[in-house]
């Protein structure tokens, strides 16, 4: 059975001082700033003087989240005490990839097609001689449909 080794990795952080803190920090940051926010800004370092450096997805969002600092912060003290940073500063950059059950997620299956759709797809389809690769079109075709916003 393979060795969990979180705890270890804490430790050996909690050597590099306030970088330490980063871990309460990522797991509080989406509850304190909320989802939209979170995809478009994530924390990437702490900083000696304790201000928390955060990458966003383009500079309008930094310049956006300047703006909300202080209630940002507030949000963050309201989850993480006394272990929030002095200061938070937002500037472009490169954030995590979203996790597969994010990606999974945000892609809702389809709707089924509609009788009409599926009449429409059989129409566009009906000059196709082969019978099967006809059906295959159709099918494609009404799916397609179904997309339309």
């Amino acid at each position: 059975m393979p060795k969990r080794i979180g705890g270890d990795v804490q430790r050996e952080l909690s050597r590099f001082g306030p970088a330490a803190g980063m871990t309460e920090i990522v797991r509080a940051w989406a509850d304190a700033v909320g989802d939209q926010i979170a995809q478009n800004a994530w924390p990437a370092r702490l900083a000696r003087d304790g201000t928390l450096h955060v990458a966003t997805s383009s500079s309008a969002w930094a310049f956006e989240l300047s703006q909300l600092e202080p209630k940002l912060r507030e949000h963050l003290r309201e989850q993480l005490g006394d272990a929030t940073p002095s200061a938070v500063r937002f500037a472009p950059g490169k954030l995590p990839e979203p996790s597969l059950e994010a990606r999974s997620g945000a892609a809702q299956a389809p709707r089924p097609p509609t009788a009409d759709e599926r009449a429409l797809g059989a129409r566009m389809a009906g000059e196709i001689e082969d019978e099967s690769l006809r059906k295959i079109v159709a099918k494609a075709a009404a799916a397609s449909l179904a997309r339309r916003p």
